[in-house]
């Protein structure tokens, strides 16, 4: 997911210094989506790991 996040984000930059406005801010919208769901998976997979 963070390789995603990564990738939509420098898909994003590219579009907007290329001057993609629509293509730019949907790759960001993205970018933070697969941010916020790494983000939760990360966080649960902390709590939920194994207990010894």
């Amino acid at each position: 997911m963070l390789s995603y996040s990564i990738t939509f984000l420098l898909i994003a930059l590219v579009a907007g210094v290329l001057g993609f406005g629509v293509i730019a801010g949907t790759a960001a919208m993205i970018a933070k989506v697969c941010f916020l769901i790494f983000l939760v998976l990360f966080i649960v997979s902390l709590f939920s790991g194994r207990r010894v």
